[in-house]
């Protein structure tokens, strides 16, 4: 089962967030939001449990669950993004009228898939203290997060499921021929992950936040709000 926080009335938006982070990334742009908000930990991540086998396709489905059946505007950073495509086809029963996806990583290299195939079959280290799992929990989300760790036998581990790193390269160009919805790409100026020469590739013009990074969410919450 997965995680979910929720508030807020009116129109619903669904925030999805990157690999290795939890539903906590969003908390700056939920406060300022003023319809309703739905916000799970993914799958293998944070509070949720972990599933099977990690595709676009599976977390997908294992979100979809927990929307419910109403139209709903979707963002998602960087993997969230990619679900949020998957979503935004309609093959999974959800409605989504706008999909936003911020800081999604469209180019790979063989090399990097191969680096995250490596990443996903190693297992979550054990550390003596609370503190040090968060901190590497922290580190492999890029963000600062707190609910990314559990207390295990000999002390404490990041929660997230390693496996989830060999979720593989999406589709970008298969995924936006498939939405149903309005599709937005977006990314920070000095998002190396995610440069705007890329996403001009698959959308004529991709929104740039000024002087951002890959975690605009986080470092700048304030700038997503007139997107929305």
């Amino acid at each position: 089962m997965l995680h979910v926080e929720r508030g807020g009335n009116g129109p619903l938006l669904v925030l999805l967030h990157g690999l290795g982070a939890t539903g906590e990334v969003w908390e700056g742009v939920v406060k300022d939001w003023h319809g309703s908000w739905l916000v799970p930990d993914l799958p293998g991540h944070g509070r949720s449990a972990p599933i099977e086998r990690y595709s676009f396709g599976s977390i997908a489905a294992a979100v979809a669950e927990v929307i419910p059946r109403e139209p709903v505007t979707v963002v998602g950073h960087s993997l969230g993004g990619v679900v949020g495509l998957a979503l935004a086809s309609g093959w999974f029963g959800v409605d989504v009228t706008t999909c936003i996806g911020v800081g999604i990583k469209v180019r790979w290299t063989g090399e990097e898939l191969e680096k995250a195939a490596a990443l996903a079959a190693k297992p979550n280290k054990v550390f003596a203290t609370e503190e040090e799992a968060v901190e590497r929990a922290s580190r492999m989300a890029g963000v600062p997060i707190r609910h990314g760790v559990s207390e295990v036998d000999g002390g404490w581990t990041p929660s997230l499921d390693m496996r989830a790193f060999g979720v593989g390269r999406p589709d970008m160009p298969g995924l936006i021929m498939a939405s149903k919805a309005q599709v937005v790409l977006a990314a920070g100026e000095n998002d190396p992950m995610s440069p705007q020469e890329h996403l001009k590739e698959l959308v004529p013009e991709p929104v740039v936040f000024p002087g951002a990074g890959h975690n605009v969410h986080v470092e700048s919450p304030s700038s997503l709000l007139p997107l929305l």
